[in-house]
C-alpha cells in the first residue's frame, strides 16, 4: 500500500527567473541557462530577449570587411523579427554572388546555418547592447543592415557613433555581420 511518501524525480531548471526554467522539474539538475546580454549561446553572442523566450543572436566576428548590398528594388521590413524574411526576399530577387545578403544566407558556424542580415531595428540592437557595452568586437566602421531605403539605397549603422544613413547599395566600404533568432 502507498503511503504517500513516494517523490517523482523530476530533473531540470527549478530557477523561475531564468531562460529555460522548468515548471515540472523538482530537482535542478545543473542545466540553467543564465542568458545576459553578451553572453556566448547558440553559435553566438546574445543581445536582445523577446520575452517570449526567444531572441537575437550576433555571430562572433564579421563575414564580411566590405561588400555591397544587393540588388536593386526589393520590398523589405526594418522591424524586429523581419531580417530573416529581408534575406529570403533579397536571395530570391537572384541578387548574385558575394552581397551581404548572399554571405548571411550561405553562412554557417558549423552547427547553425540560419543565420540572416540584421534588420534595421535588429542592427541598433546589437550597436546598443553590444557595441556601447564594448561587447562583441566590432569593428569602428559601417555594418549593413538588410532594410532599403528605396530602389538604390539600403541603411547602414556606424559602429562608431551609432548614426544611421541610407546609402547606394552598390557601395562596397561596408561590414556584414550576421544574426540568428531563438
Amino acid at each position: 500500500m502507498d503511503d504517500g511518501s513516494c517523490i517523482t524525480v523530476v530533473l531540470g531548471c527549478t530557477d523561475s527567473t531564468l531562460f529555460n526554467y522548468n515548471a515540472a522539474a523538482n530537482i535542478d539538475d545543473g542545466s540553467c541557462i543564465y542568458l545576459a546580454i553578451g553572453v556566448t549561446y547558440g553559435g553566438g553572442i546574445f543581445f536582445w530577449l523577446d520575452g517570449n523566450g526567444g531572441g537575437l543572436i550576433a555571430a562572433p566576428y564579421n563575414q564580411s570587411n566590405g561588400t555591397n548590398w544587393g540588388c536593386y528594388g526589393i520590398a523589405i521590413g526594418k522591424a524586429i523579427g523581419t531580417g530573416a524574411q529581408n534575406i529570403i526576399n533579397i536571395v530570391n530577387a537572384g541578387c548574385g554572388v558575394g552581397t551581404a545578403a548572399d554571405i548571411c544566407a550561405n553562412y554557417t558556424d558549423g552547427k547553425y546555418s540560419d543565420w540572416f542580415l540584421p534588420s534595421r531595428e535588429e542592427l541598433r540592437l546589437m550597436f546598443v547592447n553590444l557595441q556601447l557595452q564594448g561587447l562583441g568586437g566590432f569593428a569602428n566602421n559601417f555594418y549593413w543592415s538588410s532594410t532599403e531605403d528605396d530602389n538604390f539605397y539600403a541603411w547602414l549603422r556606424s559602429f562608431t557613433n551609432g548614426y544611421e544613413y541610407p546609402i547606394n547599395k552598390d557601395s562596397t566600404n561596408s561590414i556584414v555581420r550576421d544574426v540568428r533568432a531563438f
